[in-house]
């Protein structure tokens, strides 16, 4: 900073970030190691801004869609601790970054003075106290050869079904140690470990449509990772869900009663809001707004409310990704409420402020090598007045008579899906269920395939009717332009 300060454009504000990732991976198919491998990288990421907090170089500019998240990359650096090495790898970058930022920010201001005043004027930056956190760094806990036969042995009897055409199995475990220091003062080093075992496998039923379905098992440590007779026991049903879904019956396009198992509401939950409520997109002229309209008015039941909480540990034996509990790119975490009793009342904000939401509240997330902006975290549904899960089934079939349907459809596990949100799109979000029963008045349930879940978000939501008190998580990862990132949504 001090030598760029000479500069006739100055900094105002410069960050350095370094990710090392710790990785050890083992994977088999049907029985047969495929790969095992030790891996570590690190990461450096640079924030230089040059203007002032009001207007910057980050500023969205000209109406071809310049963003300052186009020409990110990940810049790899030595993963020794060689100070001598790393400093010159900082000061040309740094070099590369203020060049960079100067011919932004003349851009930017050019754009300015020929359009519009924006719909939201809001500071492009926030003012924010500085955090400091040092935690040791963290080990992976993990006897390569014990782990290999694990899934050896886990993605065996998929062998055994000639109908089965991939069956595998894999472990990741992964320690993330970042360290950050900024400007303004932040000193960070955090570490975690995660570690992730997934089973897969697919079959094609007759007419060619494939069927895919996956286990997922996630923990902070390995005691953590379920047992062997608990894993052989989910692949043996794998293998029966399989083998039922190649002769399962193809769904008609259908509207009508539906209800989502806790993992699938998770999903669905995040496909409606997580990208509708990250606050930078509503300083976004293509973007359709969805709850900044909402604002103080009823979209939900008033019995539910939902929470970003990634400071929040799970209420059941079950991990969740997504959980922050330090600083992010130098901004302590907080629990934000976005739907209190039914009605919309905040957003997720990073650092760039919002007409009525001046301040980060910690949601500043980004994968290794990408502008980090406001993200999803660690999703709560929270129900006032919960049903009994046997209540909830139970009216189930009175809700189809209700509606004149000759069946109403039971989603148990989501893939994953997609959302649109801007405004020149159909403002809808699309998820891709893995296991759907077709559920009669009475009482009988069939499993079924070829099935979307599309819909628009308000009309959606405001077609919510109950909850039961079951507690469910669905971890997984979310991708927009700051990268993928873990998430969890949590249904309570």
């Amino acid at each position: 900073m001090a030598a760029l300060g000479q500069e006739e454009v100055r900094p105002y504000f410069l960050s350095y970030e370094i990710t090392q990732l710790r990785n050890f991976s083992a994977s088999a198919s049907f029985g047969a190691l495929r790969s095992s491998n030790e891996t570590t990288q690190r990461t450096l990421d640079i924030d230089l801004r040059v203007g002032d907090h009001e207007l910057d170089n980050t500023r969205r500019a000209g109406d071809s869609g310049r963003s300052p998240f186009r020409n990110f990359r990940r810049l790899q650096i030595p993963v020794e601790d060689d100070p001598d090495s790393i400093r010159s790898i900082l000061w040309v970058e740094t070099d590369r970054h203020y060049r960079r930022a100067v011919q932004q920010l003349t851009q930017v201001r050019m754009d300015v003075q020929v359009k519009v005043q924006a719909e939201d004027p809001s500071p492009d930056f926030s003012r924010e106290p500085a955090s400091s956190v040092v935690e040791d760094e963290e080990p992976i806990s993990v006897d390569p050869g014990e782990w290999e036969l694990k899934v050896r042995r886990y993605s065996a009897p998929f062998a055994e079904h000639g109908d089965i055409y991939h069956g595998s199995a894999s472990l990741n475990a992964e320690t993330e140690t970042r360290w950050f220091a900024n400007s303004e003062g932040s000193r960070i080093r955090t570490s975690a470990t995660t570690y992730r075992l997934v089973v897969s496998a697919n079959t094609k039923a007759d007419d060619g449509m494939e069927l895919p379905l996956h286990k997922t098992y996630l923990s902070f440590t390995p005691e953590g990772v379920p047992d062997d007779d608990i894993v052989d026991r989910d692949v043996r049903r794998m293998i029966e869900i399989l083998l039922a879904l190649r002769d399962a019956p193809l769904v008609d396009p259908y509207t009508g009663p539906a209800i989502l198992s806790g993992q699938a509401s998770g999903v669905f939950f995040h496909e409606i809001l997580g990208h509708r409520l990250e606050g930078h997109r509503l300083k976004d002229a293509d973007d359709s707004h969805t709850f900044r309209e909402q604002l103080n008015q009823k979209v939900l039941p008033e019995s539910f409310s939902v929470h970003f909480d990634p400071t929040r540990r799970p209420l059941k034996p079950t991990t969740s990704r997504g959980q922050l509990p330090l600083p992010q790119s130098g901004i302590a975490v907080h629990r934000v409420t976005v739907i209190d009793e039914g009605i919309p009342r905040n957003f997720l904000m990073s650092r760039s402020s919002l007409a009525g939401f001046p301040n980060s509240n910690g949601h500043r997330r980004k994968q290794p090598g990408m502008r980090p902006v406001a993200r999803h975290s660690y999703l709560i549904v929270e129900v006032a007045d919960p049903l009994a899960s046997d209540e909830l089934k139970a009216r189930f079939p009175a809700a189809i008579k209700a509606e004149d349907k000759p069946f109403g459809l039971r989603f148990d596990a989501f893939e994953g899906g997609l959302t649109f949100t801007g405004r020149f799109l159909p403002n809808v979000f699309n998820v891709t269920p893995l296991l759907v029963y077709r559920i009669y008045p009475d009482g009988r349930q069939e499993l079924v395939r070829g099935v979307d879940l599309i819909g628009t978000p308000l009309t959606t939501l405001s077609r919510i009717v109950a909850a039961d008190n079951q507690i469910d998580v669905f971890n997984g990862h979310c991708s927009a332009e700051s990268g993928s990132v873990p998430v969890a949504d949590f249904w309570s």
